[in-house]
């Protein structure tokens, strides 16, 4: 599977598991991805979650995407993304008009922006099932 087969992938079935560790203990999230391409995988979080602290603690993450029959874990180190641009272009987004409530109530400074670089993908299915893992470069 190529780079880009991913990220159309997971581009159309943007709900994802996100796994973190919080001292020595794993711990995962459903969350919905925002877009993926070359330059990474991004996302959201409020800066009130536990996820948050987790990551700024320890950056490194594997988000976990079911994609029709296809298992797609991706793996790489969290960077917050501080673009404006890229905050307001989140806001404004058609699936993202659950967050038109903070900006409304004033609390959209609690909204934090994410992207999982450095990653590398391996894919599963139930026909791939007992081969070895082929892992991926994205970027």
């Amino acid at each position: 599977m190529t780079p880009q087969v991913i990220f159309k992938l997971v581009n159309e079935n943007p709900a994802f598991h996100l796994a973190t560790v919080e001292e020595d203990q794993p711990r995962v999230r459903g969350m919905l991805l925002f877009k993926a391409d070359e330059n990474g995988f991004i996302f959201h979080t409020a800066s009130t979650k536990d996820v948050f602290a987790q990551i700024k603690k320890n950056p490194k993450a594997e988000m976990c995407f079911s994609c029709n029959g296809i298992q797609i874990r991706v793996t790489g180190v969290l960077e917050q993304n501080y673009d404006e641009k890229l905050r307001e272009e989140i806001f404004a987004h058609p699936s993202r008009k659950f967050l038109q409530a903070w900006k409304a109530n004033g609390i959209d400074n609690l909204l934090h922006v994410f992207v999982l670089k450095n990653c590398s993908a391996v894919t599963w299915t139930m026909e791939t099932n007992f081969e070895p893992k082929k892992e991926i470069k994205l970027n």
